[in-house]
């Protein structure tokens, strides 16, 4: 039996190596655009100030691969920082006891979709949609628009800004929570069911899988890794406020796009939602350091947040087309 070794072209044709080339382009251009972007302080900010938005991005692997979406975690996100904010600061509870009970809260939001649309079977869409309004408007109205709670232990705000072993605090369990997903997806029966019930829901009931109770388990974990984010977001920040988690979920949707997952489920891995979302993390960073000291005058350097916008949205974009592209050129390959 032979075996025959990878060309360098099919190689070129893997998605996660391509992202690999993008991202080595992104470190390139923005080491020399940008004034000591491989500097280690910095390199440890583009984690530090991107994990919330890689755990969303964890989180909605599972339900993207199951043909759904889930646009509440953003808003979940902000309503279990406030909660964690009034089980400190009104309630008097340790953070780590807030901690866990803001977790449970996020999971529990995240029940609210699984049971509308794994039991009633309404459209992830509309449903996390309706839910996206919800949860921002809970945290409104808790914190009356405007109030914010502070005043957190140093001893819990050590979580978003210290290092251990040089690197920063939070990203240990971001690293935790990526090897969890990614046994999960991988390496149980019940991650495989995400592929078969997004590529066929039809097919996968007939193939005996509880479809309803596994994906509800997608939408449960999500919202509970969203809670998670949310601590971490605080300790961060030293302040829980109603906004937090604002637009994080379209970045999510686009690192896991990004990546490689099908948006219309079915396909996918959680080291290219990784890779994804390590491309915006390093996108966003490094674009901040050109507009603020180098290439513009300070007085414009909030132009660069309005530019990261931008990018990323293309970047999406670019992602989305990869998809027929790659189809129509493996036909054609067929052909000949």
């Amino acid at each position: 039996m032979t075996t025959t070794k990878p060309s360098l072209k099919s190689l070129l044709a893997r998605h996660e190596v391509v992202l690999l080339l993008v991202i080595a382009l992104e470190v390139v251009l923005f080491s020399a655009l940008g004034r000591r972007f491989l500097d280690g302080t910095n390199v440890s900010n583009i984690f530090r100030h991107s994990v919330e938005i890689g755990l969303l991005a964890l989180a909605m692997t599972p339900v993207i691969l199951t043909g759904g979406i889930d646009l509440s975690v953003g808003s979940m996100m902000g309503l279990c920082a406030v909660c964690f904010g009034i089980f400190v600061n009104e309630a008097g509870m340790s953070p780590l006891v807030a901690g866990v009970l803001s977790v449970g809260i996020g999971a529990l939001g995240g029940g609210l979709n699984a049971l509308l649309i794994a039991r009633f079977n309404l459209p992830p869409l509309i449903v996390t949609l309706g839910t996206f309004s919800l949860f921002r408007g809970l945290a409104e109205a808790l914190t009356q628009g405007s109030k914010s709670y502070s005043g957190f232990p140093d001893s819990f705000l050590a979580l978003g800004n210290s290092e251990f072993a040089g690197i920063p605090a939070q990203m240990w369990i971001f690293l935790l929570v990526a090897l969890g997903v990614w046994l999960l997806v991988h390496r149980t029966t019940v991650g495989r069911s995400f592929r078969a019930i997004g590529y066929s829901p039809e097919g996968a009931r007939y193939a005996g899988i509880p479809v309803r109770r596994n994906l509800g388990l997608a939408y449960v974990l999500a919202g509970a890794i969203a809670g998670l984010a949310a601590v971490i977001f605080v300790a961060r920040l030293g302040e829980a406020r109603a906004n937090a988690g604002m637009g994080y979920e379209l970045l999510a949707i686009t690192a896991v796009v990004l990546g490689g997952t099908s948006i219309f489920g079915g396909a996918g891995t959680v080291a290219g939602t990784l890779l994804g979302y390590l491309a915006i993390a390093i996108l966003n960073n490094g674009l901040k350091r050109i507009f603020d000291y180098q290439v513009f005058d300070k007085t414009i350097a909030s132009v660069s947040n309005e530019m990261s916008g931008m990018l990323t949205g293309l970047l999406l974009l670019l992602a989305l087309a990869v998809i027929p592209i790659s189809k129509a050129l493996a036909a054609r390959r067929a052909k000949t």
